[in-house]
């Protein structure tokens, strides 16, 4: 990528807009995985200006967003009755558990702690070796190597006092679930990109041949996810399902070999409960007996009673396309980024959030 600009270019917004008016016969529900989409797609109007027989649905491509209220209420168990130093990145913090958020505990005392590198979490463990301090280790594939890593080097230097708290997911376990749930009615998916760009395109090819479904790896930016959604609806009209990357100009087939290599030599699969989802089978990454002094679940033996989720919040339905934002009736009422029922409100990623920010129907939602 030269410049940003170039994915930007409105030029090239328009050739593709007039191509898929032109190709589009039939109504087609098109999924985008990740919320860095979503953001993405409502953020620059281009929900409105598709033609409009392709419908676009959300995914479960937002880690805040799934990470489950026992995990959340985990780690202010640390934070609260263990006193460790927790750091987290910052989308975790106003994310409601099922009291309070990680900010409201921070507010009360807590030593909670925002960060933008597990590495920096590292160095305060280095820097208080009287202290415990615990990552909240929460994504996808995308940053699975920066957190190994965190623990990699705390290994190497021999730290005792550092571990993560993992909610790692995984992407292809998810897009399956969604195929399998009876109420959605995805046609194709737009791929993570960034997702892809670590682990490559080879685990994606058994689900469109099971399941003959049309994929796209896609990017972020308006000419992206507009190639992306032209590539899509090509197949759909042609009665194709092939696995294709609009993002080349990052993703490679293999992906990252080395980081993978990190993300091995910490994790192992498991199974993972999903927030407003349920447990999907081998769908997370959970620290390996090899590392699991590293593990706060098993260094501080966490063992939180599940709760259930708001009854009000419709999060589940969302993630998995089944609604849009502002079909919840609490959308902007009883919902708001300020008093979230849920995390899509509060989630950079969270599709709530975008719409709440953005779109054009945050406004219908409240007529």
């Amino acid at each position: 990528m030269k410049y940003l600009s170039e994915f930007r270019n409105p030029e090239i917004v328009e050739q593709y807009i007039a191509e898929l008016h032109k190709i589009t016969t039939k109504p087609w529900t098109i999924m985008e995985v990740c919320g860095g989409q979503t953001h993405s797609l409502v953020k620059n109007g281009i929900l409105n200006i598709l033609p409009k027989q392709i419908t676009m649905v959300h995914g479960p491509g937002c880690p805040v967003c799934v990470t489950p209220l026992t995990l959340i209420d985990k780690a202010l168990y640390l934070a609260e009755e263990k006193n460790v130093i927790l750091c987290s990145y910052g989308d975790m913090i106003r994310v409601p558990g099922s009291k309070r958020s990680l900010l409201e505990a921070k507010a009360n005392g807590a030593d909670i702690r925002i960060m933008y590198s597990p590495l920096e979490a590292v160095k305060i463990a280095q820097e208080n070796p009287t202290r415990e301090v615990v990552f909240f280790a929460v994504g996808f594939e995308t940053t699975a190597p920066a957190n190994a890593l965190s623990v990699i080097h705390a290994q190497r230097l021999g730290l005792k006092n550092y571990s993560i708290l993992a909610s790692h997911v995984l992407v292809p376990p998810a897009m399956e679930a969604v195929i399998n749930d009876k109420e959605a009615k995805i046609e194709a998916f737009l791929a993570a990109g960034h997702v892809c760009t670590i682990m490559g395109m080879s685990e994606y090819e058994p689900i469109v041949e099971k399941y003959k479904i049309p994929m796209v790896v896609t990017g972020f930016e308006p000419v992206d996810l507009l190639q992306g959604i032209l590539m899509t609806v090509r197949q759909l009209e042609n009665g194709e399902a092939k696995l294709e990357n609009q993002y080349s100009r990052v993703v490679k087939p293999e992906g990252n070999p080395e980081a993978q290599k990190v993300i091995a030599k910490v994790f192992r699969t498991d199974d993972r409960e999903w927030r407003g989802i349920g447990t999907i089978p081998q769908s997370g990454w959970e620290v390996n007996e090899e590392m699991a002094a590293f593990d706060a679940n098993k260094k501080f033996s966490v063992n939180i009673q599940k709760v259930p989720e708001c009854a009000d919040c419709i999060a589940g339905q969302v993630l998995k396309g089944i609604k849009k934002p502002f079909e919840c009736s609490q959308f902007g009422k009883a919902c708001t980024p300020l008093n979230p029922l849920g995390a899509p409100m509060v989630s950079s990623e969270g599709a709530c959030a975008a719409y709440y920010h953005y779109s054009e129907a945050m406004e219908e939602a409240l007529v």
